[in-house]
């Protein structure tokens, strides 16, 4: 089967009602959790952008509760499970203050974890990579944001 193009599926919704759009958005959201995912935070968490990136802070750290510290080996799995998590909020979002709010809080968080990352490479070639994505990130916001996010790296 061919999957129709982004601009065909557009010009198709266009000709549908209210009530079918509702049945296929709900159809959709039935097949993955991400579908699931994006409608929840498009329809009640998009209006409040500082209260979604509190609930996912609170979900970072959470996480990092949860990690199992008996190797570097869990705890590397672990960080990249937080990292996809985040990229995939970032995703819903597609602002890019929240990427940079959510890249930073989650570089301190691995700063201040124990035991140290900087007894293992790998996670600390984790935190220079998002460190950097977090700047060239903060580097495309305006000069006020970016002063603040500025801020916040220099912490780091």
């Amino acid at each position: 089967m061919k999957t129709a193009s982004i601009v065909e599926i557009k010009k198709e919704l266009t000709h549908l009602s209210y009530d079918e759009l509702a049945d296929l958005c709900l159809r959709l959201s039935k097949f993955k959790k991400e579908n699931k995912e994006l409608l929840t935070y498009l329809l009640f968490e998009s209006h409040d952008e500082d209260e979604y990136i509190q609930n996912v802070k609170k979900h970072i750290d959470e996480e990092f509760a949860s990690i199992n510290t008996a190797s570097y080996f869990y705890i590397k799995k672990s960080v990249r499970k937080i990292l996809r998590n985040i990229k995939k909020y970032t995703r819903y979002s597609q602002k890019k203050e929240t990427e940079a709010a959510l890249l930073i809080y989650f570089c301190l968080k691995l700063k201040a974890f124990k035991p140290s990352i900087k007894h293992n490479v790998t996670l600390t070639n984790i935190y220079e990579r998002q460190l950097l994505l977090a700047k060239k990130t903060i580097a495309t916001l305006h000069e006020d944001l970016q002063y603040d996010f500025n801020l916040k790296l220099e912490n780091l």
